[in-house]
């Protein structure tokens, strides 16, 4: 298992989806609702968002993006009106290169988890945060992890 040393900056859920099954056609209007913490379900998903028991053994049952890479997009793009929950992930962290984490078990507050592959961004991104926001997101999407044990995740304060 790989100790990590990240802090949990924000925390999202989001009830519906606004890019999935969209293509060709404007995003829907869910918002990802900020919380100060939230419920992992082992093999589910987290409670409350969308991909909630989405499918069996689903690829992202939860998923992080790093803090770091939104401040560095803000700046490239000179954005200073959009907040990372526009990027549609999870769990916002600051401190751990969330790419070392793919095909390793590794914990946070407690709660187990699996790092899956890449958040591979798409066409979106450019939409939802700034034109050109896809490629320069290509290798540091995000990650998608199985969760692998139940628990709480709270902001660190």
């Amino acid at each position: 298992m790989v100790l990590t040393d990240l802090a949990i900056r924000h925390l999202f859920v989001s009830p519906g989806h606004n890019f999935v099954g969209h293509h060709g056609r404007p995003p829907s209007k869910h918002r990802a609702e900020e919380v100060s913490q939230i419920h992992c379900l082992a093999g589910r998903g987290v409670q409350g968002d969308r991909y909630l028991d989405y499918r069996s053994n689903y690829k992202g049952q939860i998923t992080f993006f790093e803090e770091e890479v939104y401040e560095d997009l803000c700046g490239q793009f000179a954005i200073r009106d959009r907040g990372p929950e526009v990027f549609r992930r999870n769990v916002i962290t600051r401190g751990q290169r969330l790419n070392e984490l793919i095909g390793k078990e590794f914990e946070v507050q407690g709660v187990r988890f699996f790092g899956v592959e890449e958040c591979r961004p798409c066409y979106w991104m450019d939409r939802a945060f700034a034109k050109g926001a896809e490629a320069s997101l290509k290798g540091r999407g995000g990650l998608r992890a199985a969760i692998l044990s139940g628990g709480t995740l709270t902001v660190d304060k």
